[in-house]
């Protein structure tokens, strides 16, 4: 039975019983180029989709797209164009860093302004009970104070709103500092789209409740995010739909992924530490930070830096270096028994990592499980059986799939460096010593390391 933490609750709770679960994950304000921190949560949610699908659900996976918000309009003001322009532009972009980094289950992707009206009904219910008001020249405004149940998720009361920094609205006239703008009424050389409301364009908040009702209905299963937009974005929508529709809970279970930092320090533009998907994906190969990622867990803080990017790196070239090498030892001529303890230790292991999977997605400790199988069987991969060697390497094939990770892959070499391996038994073969140890140096001058073994010779790239 998988349990997942429910921010919402404070408790790890069983997965739902049937078979369909409703996924929601807030998506990008297509304004810039996003950051790994937005990455670390989107590969997150790919992977938890991926593993629902895995253990057999359902998964309808929805993420919106705010493609009409005060920083679009800011930068498309700054840049000269149309606010449509930059959101199209960005949109295409984040689309494009997805792709590079292996993120494809979401299901369908809503952007906020293919849903104007749902919006906008939304908003003509929050003030036809009571909940919203309005503030001329400015917009409609949720109160609060009327939501008596505001602050659940984030344990912050109306009162402690009064500090919020994070978009919240400001404006003249509001009842409460915490209240959030529905709907924003035209202003000039600004989107807008004509409404019994006023003309005028949606709040931040209000986008996301209306959309996965429109897909959802007002109560679903799952909604995830970074943890910093629990509150207010996330609290927000809980008081919206709650509001408009009557029903509790919106949301049955709420996943928040940890912040990412960079070598200890918030990522900020002002720190010089702010390394978009693309500054990552010009030094390193997209698995790197699906790896870096899933070593973590995900409610935890990351803290990215070179040294830690090393650092994972040679993780993955131990569990890549040991999968080549059981694909050595399964070609074996020799024929070896198959030994049931090999067996026995894989079944053991699967439990292991399913387990720690199934305790709140603990991706740390499945991948430790396999590193574990790695270690019993590291210096001795050259004595097992054919059968033994591909049972091995099926099973960590199929728990790097899992994990997301089927696109790491063993390293090619090229063929110079192989003909030069071939060379070099050739002369150990006729006892030419010191030719064979000079053909060994310059491989290793050119990057590669060769390990000599009772089934031949073994080639791995040094970094």
């Amino acid at each position: 039975m998988t349990k997942l933490y429910n921010t919402l609750t404070r408790e790890k709770e069983a997965l739902p019983d049937q078979k369909k679960i409703r996924l929601f994950v807030c998506g990008p304000t297509v304004y810039d180029y996003l950051h790994i921190g937005n990455a670390r949560t989107y590969i997150f949610f790919d992977f938890f989709a991926k593993y629902l699908r895995h253990i057999g659900y359902d998964v309808f996976y929805l993420q919106n797209i705010t493609d009409i918000d005060d920083k679009i309009i800011k930068r498309a003001a700054e840049e000269q164009k149309k606010t449509p322009e930059i959101a199209d532009f960005f949109t295409a972009a984040y689309m494009e860093d997805m792709r590079a980094l292996g993120i494809d289950a979401v299901t369908e992707y809503a952007p906020a302004t293919k849903f104007i009206s749902q919006i906008a009904a939304q908003v003509e219910r929050l003030i036809d009970k009571g909940y919203a008001y309005k503030i001329e020249g400015d917009g409609w405004y949720f109160d609060i104070s009327e939501d008596t149940d505001y602050g659940k998720l984030s344990g912050r009361t109306a009162e402690q709103a009064e500090d919020g920094v994070s978009r919240i609205d400001e404006a003249l006239g509001k009842r409460n500092k915490g209240d959030f703008c529905l709907w924003k009424f035209s202003k000039s050389d600004e989107p807008s789209w004509p409404s019994i409301l006023g003309d005028g364009r949606p709040g931040w908040h209000i986008e996301d409740t209306a959309i996965s009702e429109f897909y959802f209905g007002p109560q679903y299963d799952i909604h995830g995010g970074g943890v910093d937009l629990k509150f207010p974005h996330h609290e927000a929508e809980i008081a919206q739909q709650e509001s408009a529709s009557g029903l509790k809970p919106f949301v049955r279970t709420w996943v928040h992924t940890g912040a990412l930092l960079v070598e200890g320090k918030k990522m900020s533009k002002s720190l010089g530490n702010f390394v978009t998907i693309r500054d990552f994906l010009d030094r390193h190969p997209a698995e790197l930070l699906r790896w870096m990622t899933l070593t973590h867990h995900y409610r935890s803080p990351l803290d990215y830096s070179e040294a830690n990017a090393r650092q994972a790196q040679a993780g993955i070239n131990t569990v890549l270096q040991f999968v080549a090498k059981l694909g050595v030892a399964e070609g074996a001529q020799e024929k070896k028994t198959p030994s049931h303890v090999v067996r026995t230790i894989v079944e053991q292991n699967k439990e292991m990592f399913s387990a720690a999977l199934s305790d709140d997605l603990n991706t740390p400790g499945a991948i430790a499980a396999v590193f574990s199988l790695i270690s019993e069987y590291q210096d001795t991969v050259w004595r097992l059986a054919a059968s033994d060697a591909t049972m091995l390497k099926e099973y960590i094939k199929g728990a790097l799939d899992v994990l997301g990770l089927s696109s790491l892959n063993i390293p090619a070499i090229p063929q110079k460096i192989q003909q030069m391996a071939q060379k070099r038994e050739e002369f150990r073969s006729n006892k030419q010593f010191i030719q064979s140890d000079a053909l060994r140096d310059e491989m290793d001058s050119l990057g590669y390391e060769i390990e000599d073994t009772p089934m031949g010779y073994f080639l791995w790239p040094k970094s």
